[in-house]
Order: structure tokens, then sequence, then C-alpha cells
């Protein structure tokens, strides 16, 4: 057997499982072998097909090289990288000076998360121009956190520690295909579940679909989509008939718990069975089992929440009850327990038991002409379509797009192409020719992830449930004849052209001399409690051994705000509402392990794995409707239809169907054209994404003769 004549270590970057992987090469530099890093201490060899065919994009004859821009027929032309950034400098520059700053919007896409030069660069480009129109995946994803956050208040120490707690209740998420649930240990998922239950912990899942997450689980309770908000009244109620809430940290911490009391009263166990199609029984085992006290010791654990509930009907209810039970049960940290990570490469924080306030900087703030102010600095991602080309002073008249695609992802997938035909200048940072870059009038195309040196973002490090850090450089070289650009550098190269100077980490920029990578991770992880030079030596990713860190008495009394007015409204108006459905079945949004939302479908290894989206329902579903696994049918919501491959899964609860997001542009089906911008939330604009009604109809044999002798695209 021949032996590798390089070997090289690195990491994914698709999303926050951040999984370690080694890579050999043979003599003429060719990759002979991808497999997880067993000795990355924490993602301990687990890696999936994502992060494991991720050398397959960098060489996809799909992946753009140079930069391209529109001729006036529509076609794309190469274009010199610097006369690209002369060209749109000027004409930056020309609607700064016309209408101001906030005509310039970035949208910040998944992949830019992950980036974390460009991640800082791209905001601090943004008020270097006195921009105010910055949007992200957040806000159209779960926001509603940041919602919660905001109106309930924050305990600054966090939820009870993932390691100290006794029960786990996950409401819609599914973190051993998303790696991405907050306070959970998602490194190497499958292995942490098991650790999990093998240390005693109870854990409970509320899904439609028994999904690969709800195997483990002691307590199933799967209700009907989109009805979260009812389910989770109902459990407060019982928590707080039962007398399970903790009587000293709510009298020391909590305003309003008889007002929030009374309003979910209503939310009977009789009643919220006949909305959530979860029994009274089921209810009241999944509050008893999470909430009962323990008799000898203070029982401990969290609620948390994935996209489920945020995507959903009342979202920002959902999470606000979430939380008044967390809240309530008194399931945070407390003064003496560990701070399982202090942190790496950011500055060491005191993390103290108290409340920081509320604050609703939506209603303080700068608000767009329809009224919907910003979060932690973010306008609403769905309030996009409606300002592009308003000339009012929100209307945002160019728009950079690092690392997402916009046109897929926001709901009403129509209006949101035609909104994008309407800027004066759209330039995308993306290596392929998505919705959103085939509307670009530039396309930079960038190093992807194993061309550029790179670090895990000091930004998103409070993911990781130990003090850890990785350095990776580049192991694969760019192509040849390529012209690409670091995504960082877009924005200084905008910001120099235009006149305006950068900072990064509190540090002015030369702006001159253009900075090298390394000089900029240096900078952003300065006043870190690991230096750059520590971090980079440790090849492959290590756990650093800094000071212990404990929660820390709080110094204040502000207290939670359990019932807010709107939050008192929102329930009434949510138990006035009728359970009637004029349609027979409710669709959910779901992941596959195999593809990061619309990224790297087109890869060969994925496309022999699947190559569309197909609809997923009950069996006993399909066949009331004549329809056959492998059929073609057309699903039709109040707002739209699209068609899909129908196929069986018993996992799912019957009356509901499923599919996958980020699909479509010629694979598979984009579920964002059953959706509709038309009812958003007051707050955080979010639309509703899933828990909405359906009805599928059979179409043709011809389709599935068609899908059997190749791919059908939509």
């Amino acid at each position: 057997m021949e032996h590798p004549q390089r070997e090289a270590k690195t990491f994914c970057r698709l999303c926050g499982g951040y999984c370690g992987l080694s890579y050999s090469f043979d003599a003429g530099d060719r990759i002979t072998k991808v497999q997880g890093d067993r000795n990355n201490p924490l993602t301990r060899g687990y890696a999936c097909v994502k992060g494991l065919t991720l050398h397959e994009a960098h060489s996809s004859d799909r992946r753009l090289l140079w930069p391209l821009k529109r001729t006036p027929t529509g076609d794309f032309e190469r274009i010199a990288l610097n006369q690209a950034y002369d060209e749109i400098s000027q004409r930056l520059g020309a609607i700064i000076a016309a209408r101001g700053g906030d005509a310039v919007g970035c949208f910040r896409g998944t992949q830019s998360y992950l980036n974390p030069v460009a991640y800082a660069l791209q905001p601090a480009f943004l008020s270097a121009i006195g921009s105010r129109s910055f949007f992200s995946t957040m806000t159209i994803d779960q926001s509603a956190k940041w919602v919660t956050a905001r109106r309930i208040g924050i305990w600054d120490a966090g939820l009870d520690p993932y390691e100290l707690s006794d029960v786990l209740l996950l409401v819609g998420a599914n973190p051993l295909v998303s790696l991405a649930t907050a306070n959970m240990a998602v490194q190497n998922p499958v292995k942490s579940i098991k650790d999990a239950k093998a240390a005693g912990k109870t854990l409970i899942v509320i899904d439609p679909r028994r999904s690969q997450t709800a195997e483990f689980a002691d307590l199933h309770v799967q209700p009907i989509p989109g009805e979260d908000a009812t389910l989770l009244a109902g459990m407060l109620r019982h928590i707080l008939a039962a007398g399970w809430a903790d009587g000293d940290f709510v009298r020391q911490y909590v305003a309003g718990l008889e007002r929030l009391q009374a309003a979910v009263e209503p939310f009977t166990p009789h009643y919220v069975a006949q909305r959530t199609g979860v029994s009274a029984e089921t209810l009241e085992a999944a509050a008893r089992l999470f909430a009962e006290p323990y008799p000898d010791r203070r029982k401990r654990g969290f609620v948390t929440t994935g996209t489920g509930p945020s995507m959903g009907r009342h979202s920002n209810l959902s999470e606000h009850l979430v939380e008044a039970i967390n809240i309530v049960c008194g399931r945070l940290a407390r003064p003496g327990d560990p701070v399982v990570n202090p942190g790496v490469a950011m500055p060491r924080r005191p993390r103290r038991a108290g409340v920081v306030a509320p604050f609703r900087e939506w209603e303080s703030g700068w608000q767009d002409a329809d009224g919907y102010g910003t979060l932690f600095g973010e306008r609403m991602t769905a309030t996009l379509p409606f300002s592009i080309g308003r000339n009012t002073p929100d209307g945002i008249h160019a728009l950079i797009v690092d690392g997402g695609n916009p046109v897929n992802a926001i709901p009403e997938s129509a209006r949101v192409s035609a909104a994008f035909d309407r800027l004066d200048l759209l330039v995308c940072i993306e290596p392929f020719l998505n919705e959103t870059a085939l509307k670009a009038d530039y396309i930079l195309p960038p190093r992807m992830m194993l061309e550029r040196n790179d670090i895990t973002s000091p930004f998103l490090e409070v993911i990781f449930r130990a003090p850890y850090a990785q350095y990776a450089e580049a192991i694969l070289p760019e192509p040849d004849g390529a012209e690409l650009v670091d995504d960082w550098e877009v924005f200084w190269e905008f910001a120099r052209r235009l006149g305006v100077p950068l900072a990064l980490n509190g540090v002015s920029l030369d702006m001159e001399r253009k900075p090298e990578t390394e000089d900029l991770i240096a900078l952003l992880l300065e006043g870190g409690q690991v230096d750059f030079a520590t971090i980079r030596a440790a090849e492959g990713g290590q756990i650093f051994d800094v000071p212990p860190l404990h929660v820390e008495p709080g110094d204040g009394d502000a207290r939670f705000d359990l019932a807010p007015p709107d939050i008192i409204e929102e329930l009434q108006t949510l138990r006035a509402e009728s359970a009637a459905n004029a349609f027979d079945l409710r669709f959910a949004v779901r992941r596959m392990r195999d593809v990061m939302n619309t990224a790297h479908h087109h890869l060969p290894t994925l496309e022999k794995r699947l190559s569309d989206n197909p609809l997923w329902a009950h069996p006993d579903d399909l066949a009331s409707r004549g329809i056959a696994p492998g059929d073609r049918v057309r699903i039709v919501s109040a707002n739209g239809a699209i068609e899909a491959r129908a196929e069986a899964d018993a996992t799912l609860r019957t009356g509901v169907v499923s599919m996958t997001h980020g699909w479509g542009g010629g694979m598979g089906a984009n579920v964002n054209a059953l959706t509709s911008l038309g009812a958003r939330d007051p707050i955080n604009a979010m639309p509703v994404m899933t828990g909405y009604g359906v009805r599928i109809e059979p179409l043709s044999a011809n389709f599935n003769a068609g899908h059997q002798a190749g791919r059908v695209e939509c």
C-alpha cells in the first residue's frame, strides 16, 4: 500500500460543527483520502458527508474562477479584478452621493458567518460609509431568539450548563443533523448524545417528526406543526398550576408572573390537545419530566429551540414561552457554577448571575418607512424586498451579498426575485452561479475554505463546550489562471477607493497597503486569552488550558419581564384563533445531512446520493391519496404551488408533509414559493415558513417515468 506523501489537517467551515478533517495527498499532490480527524480533541473523528466532500467544490467545473461583469445583453463577461473594484466603487460612490449611505446594503450569508475576518469587516465597511442597511440570514432564521432576549431580558450567566443538566428539552431542534442547537454539545453529535444518555440525562424532544435526535428521546412529543406556542402555553400553565416554579428565584428576579399565569390559564390540557394533536397525558408527562422538582436537590436543565418554532406561526411568542419556562423553573446558571468555555480568542469576560434589563431597540431606535426597526444592529431581512428601489430614506439601491443566496432564502420567491431586479447595483462574492448571483452586475469569486488561512471564529466560540480553537493553513493551491479574492479584501478595496477608513477590533487599518489575512486574524485576536501564535502552533486544534471561570453573584436589581402587553395580547389572539384549516395537511421544513442550505447540491458525491428534495409524507397519507413512493405530486398552499417527487416517511405524524429548504435553481423545488411576505411579524418581520396548510395532488405517471429515467428539474 502506497503511503501518502503529504498529510494536512484542517477543519470544515460549512456549519458550526467545525469538524476537524485530515487530508492525505500522493506524490503528485492529488488528494487520496479525506476523513474526520480522529486526533481532534473536540470532534473526535466525526465529519459528515458535507465536510468530506469540500474538495469537490474546489475542483467543480461549475466554479467561477475570475470576476464577471454583466453585459448590456444580460450575459456575463470576464473583467480584470482591479477594474471591477474601480467600476463598483465608482457606482457605489455615486449612489451614496445621491441617496446617502443607507442606500447601500450588505447581506451576510451563512458562509460569511464562518469567515471571521469578513464577518468583522462587512459591518465595519457599512459603518464607514454611514449605512445602517445590514441584513443577514439570522433575521430570516432564528431572530425570535433576539427578540426574546431584548423583550424578556437576558440572564448574563446563561442557561444551566449542559454538563450539569439533568433534563434537556428540545423544541423543533435536531442537533444530530444541524449541529447548531444553543447550549447543546454538538461536536461529534451522535457520540455526544450517547454520552449524555450514559451520564443519566433525560431527553425530551418536541418535533412532528421522529427525527434523528428524537430517536434518543426518553419522551417524544409529536405536535401538529405551527402549534408550538399553543403547546408551550399549555406546558407553562401546567407547570405553574402544579406549583413547580422556583419560588425563591421568581421572587428575586421576575416581574409579571401573575399576569402571564392568567394569560395562559385558558390553555387547558383539553384545549391544547384539540389544537396540537398532543394528548393531555403526554402534555402533562412532558411538563412533569422537565419541571417537577427533585426532593433532595435542585433539578437542572433547560429548554432550547431550533428553527422549527422560529419559522412557524407566532414565532416570537413561542420563544418567549420557552424562556418563560426556563425562568420560572429557575433553569439558569447560578453563582459558583463553572463556565465550561471561558473563551480562547476573545477577551475574558466575567459571567454574573443577574438580569440584563429588557431593551426594545426596535421601538426606541431607527425605523424604516414601514415602521420596522433593528435588532442587534441589523435590519430585518424580510423587509429587504420592500425596501429595494424605494425612494425613501430607507430605500436600498445597491446591495453586496457575501456568502449567501437571499433570492432563494427569503420567502415568497417570486416577489424577492422581482425586487432584486430593481437594484441599481448588485455585487455577489460567490463561487457559483446561484439564483442571486445570476442577477448580479458583478460577481467576485472568492478563495474557498481549503485555499485560505483561517481560524475558528472568535465571535462563535461560545458554541464549543470547552476552550477550543483551531487554526488551519491553506492546504490546496488556487486553480491555475484563477483570479480570486478573500471575502474581506472586497470591503477593504471598496473602502480604499471611496476614501473611508476601516477599523478592526478598535484598530484603524492601513488603507494604502493591503494587509495580509494572517495580520488581520492576529489583530482580531488581540486581547484574547490565548495569543494567535500559540493557537497557530497547535496543529489540528486544541482545548487550551485557560484559567477556570465561575459564575459570580450579580449586582443589579433588574428583573425579567414575563408579561409585556404585546405578549399578553398575542396570547389572547392565539387563544381566539380558529383551529380550522382550509387544507388537509400541514407542511413542515426539515434539514438534510447531505447539504447546507443552498450550497453544493451539484457536487458529484452528493448528486449520487440525492438529486432533489422530495416531499416526505407518512405512508398512510400517501396511500389514502392513491400516491405511490416515487410519484410526482403537486403541493399547493394558499400562496403558491410547487412540484416534487413523493416519498414515504413513517417518522412523520399523519397529516404532516415535509420538505427541505434551500433547493431550486434547476435542482429540486424551492419551498419558499409556497410562502408569503404578506403577513409578517410586527417586530422582526418574520413570515411563516413552516407549519402552514397544504394539499397534495398526484400528477400523471409520465412525471414519475421521467424521474426514473433521470433527474427531473423543477
